[in-house]
């Protein structure tokens, strides 16, 4: 275990150990290379491993809103293109690429994992405010999102996320849950996730491993251009929300902002305003801290984890990590 990742994996630990999460992995890496990998808890699918496949929910968002863009750094969009001139026929022709990625497109959601079709929610979706003057977190924008860059490809757009990660390094990112960790409290949330899991979802479907995530960390924190360019990455980070109405009930959300796909948290209590990234309902975590030059991943598989009566905070984790690296 390396001295600056101590402290994380000490986090991590104590969390399993007091069963507020049931499984967990956590990853740190720099520039450089991975600094450590340490996996904690036991479950029906046996003890977790650095290798463990957990299934990522909202950690999917940011993958998929690399991919796009990798679509506009070719030339083939722009966040400004509307989702009604590449996708003939839906019912909200005026929200921007943009204001997809940034849930500021004002579609009107439905239930994560309900659609049988997610195409023809995404078509039949109405818009609850007028795109780009208020924010409220979506999922079925990130169909549009694929609706467009598909419009501009020959690729299936889940497919367009499986080349990035490998184009990074991550060998065993998919869409494919087979092997993945089993999740804890759907029922809590009251959430079907087997049938989310067919829908292979651009907003909440990826499943992968502390390790790929990483990889995709590394490149970034490189700016090697292995997924997007550098420049990409800073107009990605750019806030897209700051000062916009904030319809989510969540009021953890009130102290973040968002940009294109990334989660920007600028809560008091974070030491580090840097980070970007997302975290998922199954309490995944996915990091980036320019200052402080790391990566950090944490894979568990319980919803909501830091609902009132379970209470992960995983501002601390932020901390712990800013603490030792910056």
């Amino acid at each position: 275990m390396s001295d600056l990742a101590t402290p994380a994996i000490e986090w991590m630990r104590a969390r399993v150990s007091t069963g507020q999460l049931p499984t967990a992995v956590i990853g740190i890496a720099t520039a450089d290379g991975v600094v450590d990998v340490a996996a904690a808890g036991s479950d029906l699918a046996g003890d977790a491993h650095p290798d463990s496949r957990y299934c990522l929910y909202s950690v999917t968002k940011p993958l998929s809103g690399l991919a796009a863009m990798r679509a506009v750094e070719r030339g083939l969009l722009t966040v400004d293109q509307t989702l009604g001139s590449l996708v003939p026929g839906v019912a909200t022709p005026q929200v921007t690429l943009g204001q997809l990625l940034s849930h500021t497109s004002g579609l009107s959601d439905v239930v994560l994992g309900n659609p049988s079709s997610l195409r023809e929610a995404l078509m039949r979706a109405g818009l609850e405010f007028v795109p780009g003057t208020a924010r409220r977190y979506n999922n079925i924008a990130w169909d549009g999102i694929a609706a467009m860059v598909e419009a501009v490809t020959d690729e299936p757009f889940t497919a367009q996320i499986e080349r990035l990660a490998r184009d990074a390094g991550a060998t065993t990112l998919s869409f494919d849950d087979e092997g993945a960790r089993p999740v804890h409290d759907a029922d809590v949330v009251q959430h079907d996730h087997e049938s989310l899991m067919t829908l292979k979802h651009p907003a909440a479907g990826a499943v992968a491993t502390v390790l790929d995530l990483l990889a995709i960390g590394q490149s970034l924190l490189r700016g090697d251009g292995a997924v997007v360019r550098p420049a990409t990455i800073e107009a990605m980070r750019r806030p897209r929300t700051r000062g916009l109405y904030v319809i989510d009930p969540d009021p953890i959300k009130v102290h973040e902002d968002f940009g294109l796909a990334f989660t920007l948290p600028k809560r008091p209590g974070l030491i580090d305003h840097s980070w970007y990234g997302h975290e998922g309902w199954t309490s995944t975590q996915f990091w980036v801290s320019p200052a402080a030059g790391v990566a950090v991943v944490l894979l568990s598989n319980r919803f909501w984890s830091w609902r009132p009566d379970v209470g992960v905070d995983f501002d601390q984790l932020r901390n712990v990590v800013t603490t030792a690296f910056g």
